[in-house]
């Protein structure tokens, strides 16, 4: 009887076979096989000469720039991106929608078109520049306006990935935990939050990825200052431009293997985060 209940249940979804036979030769050609291109490509490099390239001082500048402002975005996105949720789905006022659409302007615009926005608004002679630079603050052309252009590119990663499950959460939980005496700042921490962390985690982790490989919006606001200004995808280009495609490669895998890391920990936090959250 159990055999047959187990074999009911196999042949209840068919197709296993030719579904997985699809999905990894899909991903093997749309990822893997490039990746594994990308690091054939750095053998051409002796360990000496890969390890000059990645410890090059220009090299570690860029690399400093892209990795420390896209994580320091990310936890901006992340704060804020919690307070517009927050707005969006807990209260009810006019322009709500108009709001929400605002959210994902990023998602379709442009990446050129949002740099030289941005370029245009925070110059010294811009709308927001010129009030800035009164005050002895420079944004256009220097490493706040590549945190600027990160923080405005990421910013619909967190909102889209915390607002269903913010939607979804029972407000008869906090209702329940207001009736037994928690108070505000309570409900906040012990039921709220834990249901929150994992997607939290993940919208994150998506800001953070989006804003470490980010080009288009950046270059045109960074001002591109070797050592300065300079981000490592923009290097990578500049390396291309030079037939140097082995240096080029070569800081390509440094990136891919440190957003791997930082992913792959961000990930193993969510699970564990997952574990930890309250059954709804």
């Amino acid at each position: 009887m159990s055999a047959t209940t187990a074999a009911g249940r196999r042949s209840t979804l068919p197709g296993f076979g030719l579904t997985m036979g699809l999905t990894l030769a899909w991903l093997s050609l749309i990822v893997l096989i490039p990746l594994a291109g990308l690091f054939l490509k750095t053998f051409e490099l002796s360990l000496e000469q890969f390890w000059t390239i990645i410890t090059s001082r220009r090299t570690l500048n860029a690399l400093k720039t892209s990795f420390g402002l896209a994580l320091l975005a990310a936890v901006v996105n992340l704060v804020m991106g919690m307070v517009i949720v927050w707005t969006l789905v807990r209260y009810r006022f006019p322009g709500r929608r108009v709001f929400d659409a605002i959210v994902d302007i990023p998602f379709a615009l442009p990446t050129a078109v949002a740099g030289v926005a941005l370029t245009s608004l925070f110059a010294q002679k811009g709308w927001l520049g010129a009030p800035l630079a009164e005050l002895g603050i420079k944004v256009a052309f220097t490493p706040v306006g590549i945190f600027v252009a990160m923080v405005f590119i990421g910013i619909p990663f967190v909102v889209r990935t915390v607002q269903p499950v913010l939607i979804d959460l029972d407000v008869e939980i906090e209702e329940a935990a207001a009736s037994l005496g928690a108070g505000r700042w309570n409900i906040v921490y012990r039921v709220i939050l834990p249901s929150l962390i994992p997607a939290m985690l993940t919208g994150f982790a998506l800001a953070f990825a989006r804003a470490v490989g980010e080009y288009g919006s950046v270059i045109f606001i960074a001002g591109n200052l070797p050592n300065i200004s300079e981000i490592a995808p923009l290097l990578i280009v500049i390396r291309l431009s030079e037939f140097r495609y082995a240096d080029a490669t070569a800081i390509a895998v440094v990136m891919l293997l440190a957003s791997f890391a930082i992913i792959f920990i961000i990930n193993r936090l969510q699970r564990w985060a997952q574990t930890r959250a309250p059954a709804s």
